[in-house]
Parts: structure tokens; C-alpha cells; sequence
């Protein structure tokens, strides 16, 4: 990198995790071999939402045609000046060799949607720094952040509400020969929290003369939504496989339950582009070339628990007395924003703030230069609790 030793972002929360309206402090630094001539060094905090696909079809003639659907949204976009022109000084400036920290402040806006990174959209929040150069390439370097937004399952109605579902189905080509498969699904609840165990009943009713497999899975559909056009996606997150159903056989599956892994919340509120929803189905499989029956049910996953389980919990403890608050800000406490309802949940354990299960995403975009460092591959972090900790509580 010539006379640039190092050049990088650093944040006071080193986990990177935010909530809306929350204050991002933290420093950028640089480090020169030799002293170096520079118009202005700056930052630029930039939130936005984007989707983007392309659509190959035949058309009448017999031609393919592709098509690009894509949508975007802005949050904010903000520059803050650190050094040189931006700060009142001439646009020829030097700086001498050594290490130079510039600190900053910036604070969130209300409202923002979570951080998102899906396949064909994202809700992406980054942090870049930039050294301009007269009559030369800049130096950038890129810092992503999470923002983690807030959803009290108190809030949502149905919530704490029993859910279930069932549904039959004849396998093709056999309905005079056999009976149906039913299958039925039961949730005690519809809101959960990542961390929490989803505790399922299901029956399985096999009338047919097949063997059928079993299992039940917790998925998302994300839904992304271009100017003319609409895409769904479907990512399977966890499942629990059951035993075999064999012909005629009726099978109660009760007690078993499927931890929730770190993920964002329902709805993905504040963003217009992109829907996120969850849902717990169960999926019984006769052989090929039958159709599966599929009974789903729709969860909703918050981040604020519902205090009826929070409650279970901290008799299950033996917790009465509050010790500390509820879901504290990630990072330095003092800039979060007050969680509704927080005295009355006061022994929650602290949550963690995980990396989600998909992996790393590559966030250089086409502004970004051959020039452009920083942390390119990115995975998200969201809420979860570790509703063991509680005993923890005194």
C-alpha cells in the first residue's frame, strides 16, 4: 500500500451491534510509512435497503429475453468530515508519517429496519472512510454494522394465543385403494424469542399402504419486492427428523421441541421492500412420485419476550425479585433507547448478540473500488437468549 501502513474503523462496541436511534462512537485510524499529500479525510454512514434479480424468459418468437427487477430504499446518508477541507483547511494538506486517530459520533436514526442480507435484497448499514487524493486514487475502508430493531411480542396480537392445524391429503393414483394421511400440528403459542425452545404435538394419521417419512422444520420466506415485480425465497433453518409412520398406523409425536438460532425478527418493520415471515411446519413423505403433505403454521420471532414465559422461567428459577433490566443495549448502555415494559421483565437473562446461521455475506458494491479495504465479508448478528443463565440470577 505505498506510504499507507494501515487503515481501518473502529468502533467502542466492538460487536458492532446496534439498536434505532443509538449512538455510534468509535475512531478511524491510519498509519503512514511517510507523509503523505491529501485533500481530505472523511467518513460516510450510509443505511439503505436494496433488491435486485434478474428474470430470463422465452418469448413469442422463440428468443430468451432477461429482464432486471430491483428496488431500493434510503435511510440515511450522512458525511462527517475529519481532516483537511472539510474542516475549514485548504485542500492541499499533508499528513506525517506515524499513526492518527480521529474519533467520531454519530447517532441513529429512529425507526430503522433490522440488518438484513438475503439472496437476491439486503438492509444494509456501513461505516466508510475515505482519504482523498489530488490527482490520485482514494483510499477507502468499509466497517458494516448491525442494527438490531426492536419487537415486544406484547405488542403482537395472537402472540401468547395457541395456534394449530391440520390437513389430509390422498396420495396420487391410489385414492380408491387407501385412505388418506393426516397430519396435525399444535404450537402452544405463536411469539418466541431466539433462544427458545418451540415445544410441538403432532399426530400422523397414515391410511395409506406406504411407509412415510416424518419430520417437522422451521423455515423463513422472505418476500422482495421490485417496482413491477415480486420474488420469494424459502430458507430452511433447523428440523427434527421423527421415525417412520408405517401403513395404517397412527403416531402421537409430543414433547419434542427446536431451539430457535439467532435470527432477525419477524416482518423486518421500517423496510418496504422486503418481508420477512417464519414458519413451523410439519411434513410427513410418502414415497416417490407422491407429493408431501405439508401443514404449516406461522410463528412470529421478536426480540422482547412475552412475559407470561418470562414469568414460567422465573418460577421455574425461583426468581422473584427484579436484579437488572431487560434486554440492555449491545455495547456502551448509557446511548440506548428505553425498552417498553422493561421493569416488568427486569430478570431476563443478558442476551447475546450471535452471528445467524447462513454465513458471510460479500458487501462490496459497485462504487467500491479495487482500492476499497475493510471487512468485506459480513454476517449479521441478532438477539439471543440463553434462558439457562437465569439460575444465574440472584
Amino acid at each position: 500500500m505505498g506510504k499507507l501502513r494501515a487503515f481501518y474503523i473502529e468502533l467502542e462496541n466492538q460487536q458492532g451491534v446496534f439498536f434505532p436511534g443509538q449512538i455510534i462512537n468509535g475512531r478511524l485510524v491510519i498509519e503512514l510509512d511517510a507523509e503523505m499529500k491529501m485533500r481530505e479525510i472523511s467518513l460516510t454512514f450510509k443505511g439503505l435497503a436494496h433488491v435486485y434479480w434478474y428474470y430470463t424468459q422465452q418469448n413469442s418468437s422463440g428468443h430468451y429475453q432477461t429482464s432486471t427487477y430491483s428496488a431500493s430504499e434510503k435511510y440515511f446518508e450522512h458525511s462527517q468530515p475529519l481532516f483537511g477541507e472539510g474542516m475549514g483547511m485548504s485542500d492541499d494538506n499533508r499528513l506525517p508519517p506515524g499513526q492518527h486517530a480521529y474519533p467520531f459520533s454519530f447517532q441513529l436514526p429512529p425507526n430503522l429496519p433490522s440488518t438484513f442480507e438475503g439472496e437476491v435484497g439486503y438492509v444494509r448499514y456501513t461505516i466508510k472512510g475515505t482519504i482523498y487524493k489530488p490527482w490520485k486514487f482514494d483510499y477507502t475502508t468499509k466497517r458494516p454494522f448491525t442494527v438490531n430493531a426492536l419487537l415486544d411480542l406484547n405488542t403482537q396480537p395472537n402472540s401468547a394465543c395457541w395456534t394449530r392445524n391440520q390437513q389430509s391429503k390422498f396420495l396420487c393414483c391410489l385414492c380408491c385403494k387407501s385412505g388418506p394421511i393426516t397430519g396435525m400440528l399444535k404450537l402452544d403459542r405463536v411469539g418466541y424469542v431466539p433462544g427458545e425452545a418451540i415445544t410441538f404435538n403432532a399426530e400422523i394419521q397414515n391410511m395409506t399402504s406406504s411407509v412415510c417419512g416424518v419430520h417437522v422444520k422451521l423455515y423463513m420466506t422472505t418476500v422482495f419486492h421490485a417496482t413491477t415485480k415480486s420474488k420469494t425465497t424459502t430458507s430452511e433453518i433447523a428440523r427434527v427428523v421423527h421415525q417412520d409412520i408405517q401403513p395404517g398406523e397412527t403416531e402421537t409425536w409430543s414433547g419434542d421441541s427446536l431451539v430457535i438460532p439467532p435470527l432477525p425478527p419477524s416482518f423486518l418493520v421500517g423496510c418496504k421492500i422486503i418481508d420477512i415471515n417464519y414458519f413451523f411446519e410439519l411434513i410427513v413423505e410418502p414415497p416417490w412420485p407422491a407429493t408431501s403433505l405439508c401443514v404449516p403454521l406461522l410463528i412470529i420471532i421478536g426480540t422482547t419476550p412475552l412475559r407470561t414465559v418470562v414469568q414460567q422461567y422465573q418460577a421455574q428459577y425461583g426468581i422473584s425479585t427484579p436484579q437488572q433490566p431487560a434486554l440492555p443495549a449491545p455495547g456502551p448502555a448509557p446511548s440506548a433507547p428505553p425498552v417498553e415494559g422493561a421493569s416488568l421483565m427486569s430478570d431476563l437473562p443478558t442476551p447475546s448478540y450471535s452471528e445467524w446461521l447462513f454465513g458471510k455475506t460479500n458487501i462490496r458494491e459497485e462504487e467500491d473500488s479495487e482500492h476499497t479495504t475493510g471487512e468485506m465479508d459480513y454476517t449479521p448478528a441478532y438477539t439471543y437468549y440463553d434462558w439457562s443463565k437465569l439460575s444465574q440470577i440472584q
